[in-house]
């Protein structure tokens, strides 16, 4: 199914954080592929900082005549302008133009067209209405939430996405996982799916653990050359919806998906 194999990993990260180059050259050093979610009209912030479990950490956002080179090699998906509370947003056409304006901006700057989304802003970030808004009035194919299923499974709401497990909180439990992933014979395709915010490996000075659990998931069984995109674009096919959203971004001319 993944390139010939039934288990795929798959990386999300949110705000376009400076961090991001760092877990980009793990990513890169083991073949894994990750999707990343920006803000637009967030971007270009040096003295950008956050609060995160008592720390301060630094967080400047990526300059937009960067993001093609940076993000190079991986997929760039939206995550709304200034990363407000979509459902706390009365005006359905401010939600529309939140997605759809950051997913246009951020095409232009990455080359391609932005296909994937991630809510912004923890909590109860994402609702019914919400979701409906995207899928009809945005080119959104894909939005991911924040609520953790711990499970391998494919999905078929795909404006609703829950991710596996969130690295920050649940790091322990993402290691837990991981090994059972590694373990796991698979006769149906399996999706392990990680979300988080690459800045909060800052706050407990974990990268090293994160690199080791990167080298771990790169076997020879699972498929880590996924960007979200092309993840939902297989389950698509897997529930008979041929419908390709995204091409490889590392495959030469003559090998794209279309």
């Amino acid at each position: 199914m993944f390139n010939g194999k039934m288990k795929a990993l798959t990386f999300s990260y949110d705000d376009g954080v400076g961090q991001d180059k760092r877990l980009i050259e793990i990513f890169n050093k083991y073949g894994l592929k990750g999707t990343f979610n920006l803000n637009s009209k967030l971007l270009g912030r040096k003295d950008n900082k956050s609060m995160v479990c008592g720390k301060l950490i630094d967080r400047p956002t990526a300059m937009p005549e960067d993001v093609k080179y940076i993000y190079e090699g991986h997929e760039v998906a939206a995550h709304t302008l200034r990363h407000p509370l979509l459902p706390a947003i009365e005006d359905d056409g401010e939600v529309i133009r939140q997605v759809e304006e950051d997913r246009q901006r951020l095409s232009e700057l990455a080359g391609y067209e932005v296909v994937g989304f991630a809510y912004p802003c923890g909590g109860q970030n994402h609702d019914d209405r919400v979701a409906k808004l995207i899928k009809e009035n945005t080119g959104v194919k894909y939005c991911r939430t924040i609520i953790s299923n711990y499970s391998f499974e494919t999905q078929t709401d795909l404006y609703k996405f829950k991710p596996t497990v969130y690295h920050f909180l649940e790091f322990n439990k993402m290691v837990e996982l991981g090994e059972k992933f590694l373990e796991m014979k698979a006769e149906t395709p399996q999706i392990f799916y990680v979300w988080g915010h690459a800045y909060e490996f800052d706050r407990h000075d974990n990268w090293d653990r994160m690199e080791e659990i990167c080298e771990k998931l790169s076997g020879k069984d699972i498929d880590g050359w996924l960007y979200n995109g092309v993840v939902v674009s297989l389950m698509l096919i897997i529930y008979g919806v041929l419908f390709i959203i995204i091409e490889r971004f590392n495959a030469k001319k003559e090998d794209r998906w279309w």
